[in-house]
Parts: structure tokens; C-alpha cells; sequence
């Protein structure tokens, strides 16, 4: 194939005493009028190229008719409120809507505010939104083109008429509101920090702000920040007693924390407690227990534990580690809810608060989209999704183990039923070895007499769970009948603190093994071939298709890396990517270097290798992941590729890294990756 010319530069560095080739850097300016073209002339030929292939049809209709259902999120009561997300269908983001019942809820409510109103082609979002504890006030973040900036505004709750208050510059934040409604406070980022055009600039570090309603920004008042500690992350949460304001302390993307507690009274925010003052342990704040905190941690707890402890640090256990990894504990009124991963599936479990009386609530779903509950209120509202249904809804009373499902929420959108997702059949396997888990989706009128194409995700970092859970394209990728494998990597958040040490740093290239085992064993055990192979992952989940695809190119056909981290030597450079260096190491540590540039996928692509088809895409405003990474590493790809089968980009305009994407941009983004897939691994549709 003749691609769009990509000029090559003739940029060396030496780096750690290694010669380090940079012929695209070019690319790392997105606003450059080259780099404009240069994306446009990918964008025009990768839609050339898709345009003629026969399957893209049926998926672009399967995707319209899978965004074109109604759905709603989970329900969360707050201040005597309650709130849902909406959409019918017809919709690019979600509507809130608000009821003082929650069956005034389920039979509609009233909506309090229309994303879709803020910016002509939906690309606008809502980030997070908060109530003050007199429920007055909803505090409501807004982020442009998928933007991690952040604006705060505010609604009258009872009239949802708009207050004369804003707050802008905010990112990685919520408005956490003090107990007498009159101020919140946020994470804020000097202005500096902030580009006009598509964000590349390091980040520099946010500070913890006080903003008083009613009150310019400029008078805000600083209640914390960690100077020349850019890659610091500073979260707050007022405790359910309103007598402190805990302060969680992190260190980029590290689990790690450091718990400060501040006296709240009349006079304002006291000097801080420093409860756990060291990055060792993960710590997260659950509420108050007499004058004690209740704690999640996994200090002595790879699976993590509940503990109370003393201001000054003493912990006890409450609820000792088990053989399930603890994920959440949320305070009710009848004491804890914890929400615990079992072989990578999900189980509610409600107790005293006192760790007494544990009773298992059937909820039946295999990924969590929400965990909404308050120390003040005994029922809490639980959304678990599958690989073909978005959100299903319940309601559990707290002090009885009760459950409702709740379909109205659905209902209440007026939309219209529209696609049907297939019946399929979900089994657990594990590739022996190295004893990786993983999930195997199929439609289940269909059988393993021939090898079948399939599409394999994995992620594999930071700690996060990967769970037989929702993706616009799944139901699509399974009604088409394809092959859906869903793996738990090493670097997850599945099995524990462990789980997650055994895939990083040091032991990245773990993750990778464990991505090739489950290919091995999907090729040995009949499931699929080699040719009806193709990887997919997002962020994390990019690198790890682009280092196996670089790795062994022998074992797929297609790849699919999604706003990858991909130039693993420049990374931290850029935006937020200095924060990562929990999970990938510095490629200024002379150490650390050598294992990133034994992985890099951008450095490891070499000239005259046959890779699989390939389709990489990336939106022009990520500032979390930038969009260089994939810019760098299609270049680098088209220049290299010997085989007849495509590396194509496609860079999605006016979005970020996937967060707040409108639903027609979703439904667009799937059609083309599916379509790509089934092209080249042999998958026909139903109806062709």
C-alpha cells in the first residue's frame, strides 16, 4: 500500500548511552500546521479504505440501532435527592434527572439539567456533580471536547435556575462541599498549565482550594498544596459525623496513600492530623465509627481488609482480608456495604458496623458500573453490567438485604427498544503456565467445531479490575458472531496488591506473557487461529496491544491499540504523564530506562517485519494519553510494514480520551474498528 507521505527527520539522541532514533518527533506538536495535514491526509485515506469493506455496513447499523437504546445509569440519593443519568436513544450525552422519591424517580422526575445544551455538537460533557448537605446547591463539572479541564457551576436544586458562580481551571476533582453548604473545595491548576490549542504541556501541580459561594475565584483560599511535588494528587472527603475533612494524599497513580484529617468548626478547617503520613500502604477513608475512622487498606492485606483506627494511626481489624479482593466499602445506615471481586465477578455483601452479621446480596451481573450509598440512609443503589446489557439497576435495602430491580429507570427515557442483543454464553478458563484467567463470550447458538474469529481485550495496569463487563461493541462483535475474550492480566486490580506488583515496573513485560499465553491457549485449544486473531485495548490497554503486536507479530492478525501510551521514553514529558511512573518506571532512572526501551512498542517496531492490520485511533484533544503516541507509532508502522495488510490511523476531532464522546462519535468509532477486525480476520455478519 502507498501511504500518506510521513516525513522523517534526522533527529538522534543519546540517551543512558543508547542512540535513540526520533525521525517523527515533528508529530508531538498537534497544532502545527504539518501535523494538521499530516491528519487529515491519514484521516482521508484510513476512510477511503474503510469505505470499501463489505461488513462496515452492517456494523455501522448495528452500532446506530445499540446507541439508539434507552438506557439509564445508577440512581444516587444525596441531601434528600435523588438523581439518575438518562438518555433515550436519540441523545449524544446524558440527561440528569431529579426526584424528591424514588418513585417519582422511576416514574420520570424532572430534569435538572440537559448536557446536550452546552456546545452545538455534543462533544461537551458532565464530568462529576456534587449536592451541598442542605440541598440547595447542585455542583456540576463541565469538560470541553473530553477535555480532563474542568468548569464548575452551580443550580438552584428546587427551581434548577443557575447561580452567579463559576469555577474554572479544576481538574482530577469534584466540588466536595462543607457542612454548612457555604463553600466547596477543589483541585486547582495554575493557568499556565492550561494551552489554547490540543494540551501537550507537563502538568504542574494542582492545589487544594476553598471557594466560598457567591465569591470571585480570585479570593479562594489555599488549604493545601505540595510544591515541587507536580505528580502529587490531593483528593477530599467531608466524613459523615461533618467533624473532619479526611485528605487522601497521592503520588501520581500509585495506590499508595497518605490519610490527613482536618478539624471542622465554626472558625473553619483546623491543622491537620496526619493519621498516615508515608506512601506504603493503599488507604481510603469509609466513614466514622464513634470517634474511630473506618478504613479500606491492604496494609498486610494483599486482598485488602476493613480497619478501624485511632487519629493516631492505630489500626484493628473489622473485617480481616479474605479470599476475595476487597474493592469498595461504603457506609449505611445499618453499618458497611462492601463490594468484593471473586475470580474477577462481583459480590455486595452488607454488614454491621461492627463487621457483624455479613449476608450476601443477589445481585446478579458481571462488571460494576456504580456503588451509590450513604451513612445516612438505609438503601443504596448498585448498577452491574454485562457484555451485552449497559446498566441493570437495583435497589437494596440495607437493613433487610432486600433487592428491587429497576427496569422503569429504562422505562422512564420514553425511548424505544430498537436492537435485541443475542443470547450468549459466558465461561471461565485459565491458559496454563502462567495461570491466566479469562473469559470466553460466544453467542450461544454456536459451537467450537472449527476455530472462529474473535476479538481478545485486556488492560492489565494501574491496579484496575477487568470484569465480563459492558463495551458499546461487544453485543455487536457477539450478534455478528464473533468470539468475544475478555482477559485478567497481571498489573490488574482482579486478585490484589500482589496481582498488581507482578505486572509492573520491573515486571511489565509480565502483562504481555500473560496477553500471548491466552493467545497460545486460544490457538491450541481450537477456539481460534492466528488469522482470526485481533487484540483490542484502551490507554494501558493500547501499550499492551502495541507491545504484543510488535512482540509477536506472528500470533494476530489484527491489532487495535486505542490512545496507547506508546512511546514509552518520552511519555512522562507530556500532560499527566510523569503521574504513571508507579506502574511504568522514569526513562530518566538509568535502570528503568532499559526495561521501557526493552518494550517500548514505538522502539521495537523494525523495518521489513510483517505486523497484523492494524487501526490505531487517538481523539485530537486527549490531554491524558496525547494524541503523539499514535502519531509516532502509525508513522513508524507504515514506513516499516513488509505485508500487504493495512496500518491505518483514525483520529476522532473535538474529542479526548474517550470520557463525555458523544454517542453518535461512539457508535462511528466501533463501526470502524469492527469492521476493520471482521475484515481481515474472516468474519461475515448474519446478514451478508
Amino acid at each position: 500500500m502507498t501511504y500518506p507521505e510521513s516525513r522523517r527527520d534526522d533527529v538522534v539522541e543519546t540517551l543512558h548511552g543508547h542512540q535513540i532514533a526520533d525521525p517523527y518527533r515533528w508529530l508531538e506538536d498537534p497544532d502545527s500546521a504539518d501535523t494538521q495535514d499530516w491528519v487529515s491526509r491519514q484521516n482521508e485515506y484510513t476512510q477511503a479504505e474503510l469505505a470499501g469493506y463489505s461488513e462496515r455496513g452492517w456494523f455501522q447499523t448495528t452500532m446506530s440501532a445499540i446507541l439508539a437504546r434507552p438506557r439509564a445509569g445508577v440512581p444516587v440519593k444525596k441531601a434528600g435527592w435523588y438523581f439518575v443519568g438518562r438518555n433515550d436513544g436519540t441523545q449524544a450525552q446524558d440527561v440528569i434527572y431529579v426526584a424528591d422519591s424514588l418513585d417519582e424517580l422511576l416514574s420520570r422526575g424532572r430534569v435538572l439539567i440537559d448536557p446536550n445544551t452546552l456546545s452545538e455538537d455534543g462533544t461537551d460533557s458532565l464530568g462529576s456533580f456534587t449536592v451541598s448537605p442542605d440541598g440547595k446547591y447542585f455542583a456540576y463539572g463541565i469538560n470541553e471536547s473530553g477535555s480532563d479541564w474542568t468548569t464548575y457551576r452551580l443550580l438552584d436544586i428546587a427551581t434548577g435556575t443557575p447561580v452567579d458562580d463559576v469555577v474554572s481551571e479544576a481538574k482530577f476533582s469534584e466540588a466536595t462541599w462543607l457542612p454548612d453548604s457555604s463553600a466547596y473545595l477543589y483541585l486547582h491548576y495554575p493557568a499556565s498549565g492550561r494551552s489554547e490549542g490540543t494540551e501537550t504541556a507537563s502538568l504542574s501541580g494542582g492545589r487544594l482550594m476553598l471557594h466560598r459561594v457567591g465569591t470571585p475565584q480570585s479570593e479562594d483560599e489555599l488549604v493545601l498544596s505540595f510544591p515541587g511535588k507536580d505528580q502529587y494528587f490531593i483528593t477530599p472527603e467531608v466524613a459523615d459525623d461533618d467533624r473532619y475533612l479526611i485528605v487522601h494524599i497521592f503520588e501520581g497513580t500509585d495506590p499508595a496513600t497518605r490519610l490527613w484529617v482536618y478539624p471542622i468548626s465554626s472558625d473553619g478547617l483546623g491543622e491537620p492530623v496526619k493519621v498516615v503520613d508515608e506512601f506504603v500502604d493503599e488507604i481510603a477513608f469509609v466513614r466514622m465509627s464513634g470517634d474511630l475512622l473506618v478504613l479500606r487498606t491492604d496494609r498486610d492485606a494483599s486482598r485488602g481488609r476493613v480497619v478501624l483506627s485511632t487519629l493516631a494511626g492505630e489500626f484493628t481489624d473489622l473485617i480481616p482480608e479474605g479470599e476475595s479482593t476487597l474493592q469498595a466499602v461504603r457506609g449505611t445506615a445499618d453499618g458497611l456495604a462492601t463490594l468484593t471481586l471473586v475470580d474477577a465477578q462481583p459480590v455486595l455483601t452488607l454488614y454491621a458496623l461492627d463487621g457483624s452479621g455479613r449476608r450476601v446480596v443477589d445481585v446478579p451481573g458481571g462488571g460494576v458500573v456504580g456503588l451509590n450509598a450513604g451513612a445516612e440512609y438505609d438503601e443504596l443503589f448498585i448498577g452491574l453490567s454485562t457484555t451485552t446489557d449497559p446498566t441493570l439497576s437495583y435497589a437494596v435495602s440495607t437493613g433487610s438485604g432486600d433487592v428491587r430491580a429497576l427496569p422503569e429507570l429504562v422505562r422512564g427515557t420514553g425511548g424505544s427498544v430498537g436492537f435485541t442483543p443475542p443470547q450468549v454464553t459466558v465461561t471461565r478458563r485459565i491458559a496454563p503456565g502462567r495461570d491466566v484467567p479469562y473469559f470466553l463470550i460466544t453467542r450461544s447458538d454456536l459451537d467450537f467445531e472449527a476455530p472462529r474469529p474473535t476479538l481478545m481485550w485486556g488492560y492489565g495496569g494501574f491496579r484496575i479490575p477487568v470484569e465480563a463487563d459492558y463495551r458499546p461493541g461487544w453485543p455487536a462483535w457477539l450478534a455478528a458472531g464473533g468470539v468475544l475474550v475478555i482477559t485478567n492480566l497481571r498489573g490488574g486490580g482482579e486478585y490484589g496488591a500482589e496481582w498488581h506488583d507482578a505486572g509492573r515496573l520491573k515486571n511489565k513485560q509480565n502483562v504481555f506473557d500473560d496477553f500471548i499465553a491466552v493467545a497460545e491457549h486460544l490457538r491450541d485449544t481450537g477456539v481460534t487461529t492466528p488469522e482470526q486473531l485481533a487484540i483490542h485495548g484502551r490507554s494501558n490497554g493500547g501499550l499492551l496491544v502495541g507491545a504484543v503486536m510488535t512482540q509477536r507479530p506472528d500470533l494476530f492478525a489484527v491489532a487495535l491499540p486505542g490512545v496507547g501510551v506508546l512511546d514509552m521514553l518520552r511519555f512522562h514529558l507530556f500532560t499527566v504523564g510523569a503521574a504513571w511512573a508507579s506502574d511504568f518506571g522514569l526513562p530518566d532512572d538509568p535502570e528503568q530506562f532499559e526495561d521501557l526501551l526493552a518494550y517500548s512498542p514505538l522502539h521495537r517496531v523494525s523495518d521489513g517485519t510483517a505486523y497484523p492490520a492494524t487501526l490505531v485511533t487517538t481523539g485530537d484533544h486527549d490531554d491524558r494519553v496525547v494524541p503523539l503516541h499514535s502519531h509516532k507509532f502509525i508513522a513508524a508502522l507504515q514506513h516499516a510494514q513488509s505485508d500487504p495488510r493495512p496500518v491505518l490511523t483514525r483520529v476522532e476531532v473535538n474529542t479526548g480520551h474517550g470520557f463525555g464522546k458523544p454517542a453518535a462519535m461512539i457508535a462511528a468509532e466501533w463501526a470502524d474498528l469492527l469492521a476493520f477486525a471482521a475484515h481481515h480476520v474472516g468474519l461475515v455478519p448474519p446478514e451478508q
